[in-house]
């Protein structure tokens, strides 16, 4: 059995996965809005990325014999106005869920709690992989500059993005 202060903070994580969630949508909203719609894929699938990351979570509470809640999440205000302004606000908040993992992670270890922290590794991982995309398309915007064509073509580029993470959640704990 987990204890509740895992459970709790795995909660809490779950809050902040479906937050990010919702957050990618917005912002791949805002990219159909402008017409974007390479940029709104890719920020789409970071949406059910998150959607997925939440499921795991809540999937592990239900094995370690715990619930978990659904959280109410607030609506998601962009203020940002330009393409390279969403993706540094992505790798911001990727680094602020990056550094969430860890601290749940660090109470795990606190607790020992070994499966805890097994599962948290796979975020660990994880998040590596996002922080690295985000900072990628920085770069790339940068090398672009201003310029319309190129950040179309990125557009277009980012608009071939596969999901590498199952679509129905009924898959959730078996292979991944």
């Amino acid at each position: 059995m987990i204890s509740k202060k895992v459970a709790d903070r795995i909660n809490l994580q779950i809050e902040r996965e479906m937050e990010s969630a919702f957050l990618y949508l917005a912002m791949a909203s805002r990219m159909t809005d402008e017409g974007y719609e390479g940029l709104a894929a890719w920020l789409t699938i970071q949406y059910h990325e998150e959607m997925f990351h939440a499921m795991k979570f809540a999937r592990y509470l239900q094995d370690r014999d715990a619930s978990f809640e659904v959280p109410g999440i607030p609506k998601q205000e962009l203020k940002e106005s330009s393409v390279k302004a969403v993706f540094e606000r992505v790798l911001a908040h990727e680094q602020k869920v990056t550094a969430s993992i860890n601290e749940l992670y660090e109470l795990a270890l606190a607790e020992k709690d070994y499966p805890t922290q097994v599962l948290c590794q796979w975020y660990i991982n994880e998040q590596v992989e996002e922080e690295k995309n985000a900072e990628e398309i920085l770069r790339n915007l940068a090398l672009l500059g201003d310029s319309k064509q190129g950040t179309f073509m990125l557009n277009i580029e980012l608009g071939k993005r596969k999901p590498s993470i199952p679509l129905d959640f009924t898959e959730i704990g078996e292979n991944d």
